[in-house]
């Protein structure tokens, strides 16, 4: 999978750019705030209609304009595609396969298939539950479209639930209602909690071997999927909460709340992890990522990889760069140094000031 070219108009700090990338390595050099991962963000957003950040449409819109535009070519298996946002102030965004608009954003993931790794994600370990979802959530959705829907259904009926909770405070009367949402809550609920389990028995599989190579057979990392139910089934959890989410007029239990687990040696490194264990296990999960998206896929990912050598020693440096020479890879960076010194392969050099690009090639 490769993508081929990028067009941004009024999108954060750029007026207008238009980008041809190489087959391989893409690196974007230049001081900070100068819109470097602005690039990156575009193109995450053209894979998975989010921006990374979790920001708002209308915020990435350039300041004082109303709209913004973005297209991207991508050649997947041989066959090219188009995909255009346009993201607008005041309505919801715009999105098009082949200049064809679709219904609905969701239509565009699985088209490219992105990793995005950023020194935030380092983090992924020691952060609360909520990233860690997000992670399963964003790469289970660009994998497998049903797994998606089932997810949006969830979320709507948990919204619904609660909305409907917060109700029957002033009005007893629709308690009766009350069924019929947590049917919707259990049945959409176990779908993307099956979901999930697979996801984890699959990554687990391919992250314990990554690390015993990073660590040099020292440790091995083991996930563990942890459902905010327990050993209860989420009809158990539903029926034996309901009271308790009456009273705090919210959903307690369901996969809103789940986690994962990292062991090390049996030790939880969530909680007792020292911080290089931690950003090890971190690095290790997204080299995960990328091959589990290779055998579902029997295609290569690109990997948008955000100023993140500058977060790593040397030794995972240099693991994280023999790691992903065989796929195309945008990278942003203050120098390229790390990679000159590596003797890793650079195809193409972009120099980024205040919104402008330079082929320094």
């Amino acid at each position: 999978m490769i993508i081929q070219s990028l067009k941004l108009k009024n999108f954060r700090n750029y007026e207008l750019l238009n980008l041809e990338f190489h087959p391989v390595t893409n690196i974007f050099h230049g001081d900070n705030a100068q819109g470097k991962t602005n690039i990156l963000e575009a193109v995450y957003l053209a894979g998975t209609t989010k921006s990374h950040r979790g920001t708002k449409d209308r915020d990435m819109i350039s300041f004082g304009k109303e709209e913004s535009h973005i297209e991207v070519e991508v050649l997947k298996n041989g066959v090219p595609f188009r995909i255009d946002i346009h993201l607008k102030k005041n309505s919801p965004k715009g999105a098009a396969i082949n200049r064809m608009p679709v219904k609905r954003a969701s239509e565009l993931f699985g088209i490219i298939n992105l990793v995005f790794f950023s020194p935030e994600d380092l983090n992924i370990i020691k952060d609360g539950p909520a990233q860690r979802r997000r992670f399963m959530d964003l790469e289970l959705s660009q994998l497998d479209k049903i797994y998606l829907n089932n997810l949006a259904d969830y979320n709507r009926v948990v919204n619904q639930r609660n909305r409907l909770l917060k109700e029957m405070a002033f009005q007893d009367n629709l308690r009766d209602t009350l069924d019929i949402w947590d049917l919707q809550l259990i049945r959409y609920g176990e779908l993307v909690m099956e979901g999930r389990r697979k996801f984890i028995r699959e990554i687990n599989e391919i992250v314990g071997e990554i690390h015993e190579k990073l660590t040099g057979g020292k440790e091995r990392l083991v996930m563990e999927y942890e459902p905010s139910t327990g050993e209860m089934s989420l009809e158990e959890a539903v029926k034996k909460n309901r009271e308790r989410d009456i009273r705090m007029k919210s959903t307690s239990a369901g996969p809103h709340r789940d986690d994962i687990c990292f062991r090390i040696h049996d030790m939880d490194i969530r909680k007792f992890g020292s911080q290089g264990q931690q950003r090890t296990a971190a690095l290790s999960l997204k080299l995960a990522e990328i091959e589990i998206v290779k055998r579902v896929i029997h295609d290569t990912p690109v990997l948008l990889l955000d100023d993140v050598l500058s977060e790593l020693d040397k030794h995972r440096q240099n693991y994280l760069l023999d790691s992903i020479h065989d796929i195309q890879t945008l990278i942003t960076c203050t120098g390229v140094e790390e990679f000159v010194n590596h003797r890793f392969s650079i195809n193409k050099v972009f120099l980024v000031q205040n919104g402008h690009v330079t082929n320094e090639n």
